[in-house]
């Protein structure tokens, strides 16, 4: 159940269970948020440049804008010590068994130790809340680092999985066999898009915002494949300004870098609505939106 080409593929989307929108979204504070080591290329020149107030506010409307959208944010307290704990995208895989009626998050692995006391207090996070919480094999030498990397195709119970510089592709054989899901594996080529959610970001079940430039050929043919309409997204505002890394919550609004605007034009031409937040101070340790936060059951 998890393929790596078209050749592959031998079910097509329809085919695949429903799997409803998530309709929680989890925000972490930015109180410990700055930049003090380099795990990213984006993170390079910016040590210690971070405007702790200016992030605070940019922060503020991240979570404003979700509530306008009726997406009421549940917070996370962000912890001393973890200036990336406030890119709560990373440290879980939510998911959702219609069938069964079970929700949960699978635990990341994270690739640098500098991000590895993140997982717990999202683990404890939402165990006092209900989810049922899950492991990668003890076994199994790999890394997987959530939403990052993994991503819910919009309807549908199928899991785009990235790898090559955070998660190791043996991850997704793992969680294809815990959660019962196909997942089709993306590699990726470019290390300014060293997460799969700074490359693709599925809008709706046919519509896909995609940095062409991070995919290999076959990557690109898999992309194309399942999505019907793949909106390629200018190098500069992708590699520059994130715009891959934006969010659509509910099929319609899409949350993104302000500035982005030939990528707000191809959104406009295909009936979506850019919603333009600044995460300038955020974009300096390599997220954006996307990044900022995570979407739950």
């Amino acid at each position: 159940m998890v393929y790596q080409s078209t050749e592959e593929l031998d079910a097509q989307l329809k085919d695949l269970p429903p799997l409803p929108r998530p309709n929680r979204v989890v925000l972490t504070t930015p109180t410990h948020f700055d930049v003090e080591y380099v795990i990213n290329p984006h993170m390079s020149e910016n040590v210690g440049t971070v405007h702790k107030e200016v992030a605070w506010q940019q922060w503020k409307a991240v979570r404003a804008a979700y509530a306008a959208l009726d997406a009421e944010p549940v917070v996370v307290n962000g912890q001393s010590g973890l200036p990336d704990m406030v890119f709560c995208a990373n440290q879980t895989l939510p998911f959702f068994d219609p069938a069964s009626n079970t929700k949960g998050v699978v635990l990341s692995r994270m690739h640098s130790e500098h991000r590895e006391d993140e997982v717990p207090y999202y683990g404890r996070f939402f165990e006092d809340r209900g989810y049922a919480v899950e492991t990668l094999p003890e076994d199994l030498d790999a890394d997987f680092e959530g939403m990052g990397d993994a991503l819910w195709h919009p309807g549908r119970r199928l899991l785009w999985g990235g790898y090559g510089y955070r998660t190791s592709p043996e991850a997704y054989e793992a969680l294809s066999e815990l959660l019962d899901v196909p997942v089709v594996l993306l590699r990726l080529t470019d290390p300014d898009y060293y997460h799969l959610d700074t490359c693709l970001c599925p809008l709706d079940a046919e519509h896909a915002l995609v940095a062409p430039e991070a995919f290999d050929d076959t990557g690109r043919a898999l992309i194309e494949s399942l999505f019907d309409t793949p909106i390629e997204v200018p190098d500069h505002e992708a590699r520059h300004q994130l715009a891959c890394n934006g969010h659509c919550p509910d099929g319609k609004h899409v949350l993104i870098q302000e500035g982005c605007e030939e990528t707000d034009e191809r959104l406009r031409a295909n009936d979506f609505v850019p919603v333009e937040l600044d995460t300038s101070e955020f974009l300096k340790a390599g997220g954006s939106v996307f990044c900022m936060k995570q979407m739950v059951w």
